[in-house]
């Protein structure tokens, strides 16, 4: 059997909103290089299924056409599809109300989930059994990488960074209800949680949250191998034109490498890589509100007002 600290394996897929659904798809597989699986349309509006290279699964992003931009739902992998009846439970007994589907319900190449609110207002779902179609490399004698990829063309989607009007009731939501573990914080002076990073995957997150608008979202990052990646990944956005948000710098907060930038909707994209390993007793690491600038920022030792302001 599972235990809480296995139960959920990972971030799954994100699904998100753009106004141009073909302007955001020749975004994320031209520039980006993410690599189109399915379309398909669900109560009116089209979608596209987008995965990284190295993801063995069907999708990892969707892209859904609608008049605004930002966050729809965001999805984990479940270790066991007995997860599934765990995690209603205990939501349920919780109070939460919980929808379940049927495997391909929700589209192509899913699997069967649960989905439910957080308090922050997200939607969030757990699913399982997400149709496997192969990272484009043989199982036997296989290359590092295929040789035809497109673009900055990350390995896999990393994490996603929401807004929450209440930082704690959100990080107690996850811990508590969906056993992720909390790596950092920061703390403001009179001791409340401006900002939480949780794992499952042992990472240093799979989800972090910040003080911000319920149902937010800041952005959602792609995974590189290293910081020369990064690096290249910035020329190749700036010579696209590519709105940058922030350069290629390093984060105190979870030790990575990043750099940020705009999807053409406005959605913010971070590139991340670096970070430590998290094993089950990891004691959470504190930073304090004198030190913010210092924990997103590490070289800059500020936060550009962006960060706080701007989100979809």
């Amino acid at each position: 059997m599972p235990t809480t600290s296995d139960r959920i394996i990972r971030l799954q897929h994100v699904e998100v909103r753009v106004p141009d659904l073909e302007l955001a798809t020749a975004y994320y597989t031209e520039v980006l290089g993410l690599i189109e699986t399915a379309r398909d349309e669900r109560d009116g509006a089209p979608r596209v299924f987008l995965k990284c290279w190295d993801e063995r699964e069907h999708h990892s992003v969707i892209l859904r056409e609608a008049p605004t931009y930002g966050l729809d739902h965001m999805s984990f992998k479940l270790n066991e599809a007995s997860d599934l009846d765990h995690f209603t439970t205990k939501l349920e007994a919780a109070g939460v109300p919980v929808k379940r589907f049927a495997a391909r319900e929700l589209g192509p190449g899913w699997g069967e989930a649960i989905r439910f609110d957080a308090p922050s207002g997200h939607l969030v779902e757990l699913t399982h059994g997400t149709e496997r179609i192969g990272n484009m490399l043989p199982k036997t004698n296989p290359p590092p990488r295929p040789q035809d990829l497109i673009g900055i063309a990350p390995p896999r989607l990393d994490h996603v960074f929401v807004m929450a009007e209440d930082v704690e009731a959100f990080t107690a939501f996850f811990t508590e209800l969906l056993e992720f573990r909390l790596t950092e914080q920061i703390l403001a002076n009179d001791g409340h949680q401006l900002a939480t990073f949780l794992e499952h995957s042992h990472t240093p997150h799979d989800i972090a949250v910040i003080t911000g608008p319920n149902g937010a979202l800041h952005h959602f990052a792609f995974w590189l191998d290293d910081w020369n990646g990064i690096r290249e990944a910035a020329d190749a956005l700036a010579y696209h034109g590519v709105t940058i948000d922030v350069a290629p710098t390093r984060h105190g907060v979870t030790r990575g490498y990043t750099t940020y930038f705009f999807d053409p909707a406005g959605n913010r994209n971070e590139l991340f890589t670096g970070g430590y390993w998290v094993d089950p007793d990891f004691e959470p690491i504190t930073w304090t509100e004198e030190e913010m600038g210092r924990a997103i920022f590490y070289y800059h030792r500020q936060v550009n007002e962006r960060f706080f302001t701007v989100h979809s």
